[in-house]
């Protein structure tokens, strides 16, 4: 089942990221995006739509004044920076209240929410909800840094580092921190790329330049290879010749 969707936001960017989200979702169809809220009504007006991402602070209407002149209305997701409208959120009896900067994992388990709404004899399983194969057929991926949600080319990745409660990404000009486990990161990055080699360190196979006893080495880094990754961290060697 498909569900067509419209975003509304007068900031360019959070459309872009709601664009990028909804293109790796298969079962999400977006049919437009909109900075105007009165653009949009006549769009809404004349389409079948299933489900709206909404801003709520906008000049020309609030989210909430859209809502209210709009007859036939669908499911929504209100999208805000800021969290004193939870409440209107729950009365208005929205499926979903995401906080910028909003993540790819918390859009997700909201959109889950529409689909079940939708079509509940078919809910979605755990696994779908944490991150769909189509997420990771691209060449890219979004981690949440600091206050953006940050674009990294899977390709540039040179290593990813564990630090405490944290994630160092490096890549060839950059590195990021992102709050992340092991355990998510591992299920974006294509296995056939990237293998764990250590309880504290995943490296990109085509970036390392060489493999010395029990050490890596990437770039000016040398990573080592724990006893519990090395079986596995060889056999991906053996696998690509």
């Amino acid at each position: 089942m498909k569900i067509n969707c419209v975003a509304i936001d007068d900031e360019p960017l959070a459309l872009d990221i709601i664009s990028e989200y909804c293109n790796n979702i298969s079962y999400l169809n977006l049919l437009g995006t909109f900075t105007s809220p009165v653009e949009s009504m006549d769009f809404i007006k004349s389409n079948k739509i299933d489900l709206l991402f909404l801003d709520i602070q906008m000049e020309q209407l609030t989210g909430i004044q859209l809502l209210n002149v709009i007859k036939s209305k669908p499911l929504v997701i209100f999208t805000t920076a800021y969290d004193s409208f939870a409440m209107i959120g729950y009365e208005l009896d929205v499926v979903d209240y995401l906080l910028k900067p909003i993540s790819f994992e918390r859009f997700l388990k909201a959109v889950n929410k529409a689909y079940e709404k939708l079509q509940p004899e078919k809910s979605l399983s755990n696994e779908k909800m944490q991150v769909p194969p189509e997420f990771i057929k691209h060449d890219y991926f979004f981690v949440k840094t600091d206050f953006k949600m940050q674009k990294i080319n899977f390709n540039d990745v040179l290593y990813v580092e564990g630090q405490s409660d944290y994630l160092k990404i490096v890549t060839e000009k950059e590195r990021f921190m992102t709050l992340m486990n092991f355990k998510k990161i591992e299920e974006i990055l294509p296995e056939e790329i990237f293998v764990r080699v250590h309880k504290s360190y995943i490296v990109s196979l085509p970036r390392i330049e060489f493999v010395e006893r029990n050490r890596i080495k990437i770039k000016d880094q040398l990573i080592p290879i724990s006893e519990s990754y090395r079986t596995q961290f060889f056999k991906a060697i053996e696998n690509k010749g």
